[in-house]
């Protein structure tokens, strides 16, 4: 045989045994037609935590005395929140400074401030805290804010439920073309968000997510009044948590 015969007789060979071989680039076999499908899940969830910034600011002549009377205060402050079952390590501090004024009527006083944020393990109780340490003194409050111990488990429900989601959309797809789902091939988190958080997702489809929500805003911060008599209400509601996956799936005919 010649050489030249041997080598016609090589190429059909090789060129079935690149066929059957995976592809490497999409992950599919021969015989295999990928299918990717983009969704989205939900889940909802009551907080049980929340979170305000108490505080005071201060007034004297020398940084000594203006130092002097507001930890005097800030004392009354963290004994109100005790005495409320606060516990001592929910109570933490955020600021503390003095300093020289230097204009409007109080210019050459010294201002002290501190400031500690609070932990409420029990939310619905949150207003009545804010009503004891405005009672105390604070001149500074700021919040509340809701959140969960355990957002990741929420969050987890959500990106069950997309999976669920992207299953049936291929299931669908594989009915209409005559074939049926044969592996999952690759599962991207697109991240999404919790309440006013954003749940960051794989850098490959961070951009994609951030288009599917860009023209969705977040809500705004609600700002909480002073108390003037009695607790102010809490409403705790719900945290919904919104999540994207892209899933690549193989189909096969029947």
């Amino acid at each position: 045989m010649s050489k030249s015969l041997s080598v016609l007789l090589a190429a059909p060979l090789a060129l079935a045994a690149c066929s059957d071989r995976t592809d490497e680039a999409r992950g599919v076999d021969h015989g295999e037609t990928l299918l990717s499908v983009s969704a989205s899940g939900q889940a909802e969830s009551r907080p049980d935590r929340a979170q305000f910034q108490a505080g005071i600011e201060t007034w004297a002549r020398s940084a000594r005395d203006a130092s002097a009377a507001n930890q005097e205060k800030i004392a009354e402050i963290v004994a109100a929140l005790r005495e409320l079952g606060v516990e001592q390590d929910d109570i933490q501090t955020r600021a503390v400074s003095v300093q020289r004024i230097d204009w409007g009527d109080r210019k050459g006083q010294f201002q002290a401030s501190n400031v500690v944020e609070v932990t409420m393990r029990s939310p619905d109780k949150a207003g009545e805290a804010v009503t004891a340490v405005t009672e105390a003194g604070a001149n500074i409050v700021a919040g509340p804010s809701l959140s969960m111990t355990d957002p990741e488990a929420t969050a987890n429900l959500a990106y069950a439920d997309a999976y669920k989601a992207a299953r049936k959309r291929a299931e669908a797809y594989a009915a209409a073309a005559g074939m049926e789902v044969s592996r999952v091939l690759y599962i991207r988190d697109a991240g999404g968000t919790q309440g006013q958080t954003w749940l960051r997702g794989a850098d490959a489809t961070a951009e994609s997510a951030a288009i599917r929500t860009q023209n969705v805003a977040p809500p705004p911060p609600v700002a909480m009044p002073a108390p003037e008599q009695g607790s102010p209400s809490m409403m705790i509601g719900t945290t919904r948590s919104d999540v994207y996956i892209q899933v690549d799936f193989a189909l096969r005919e029947k």
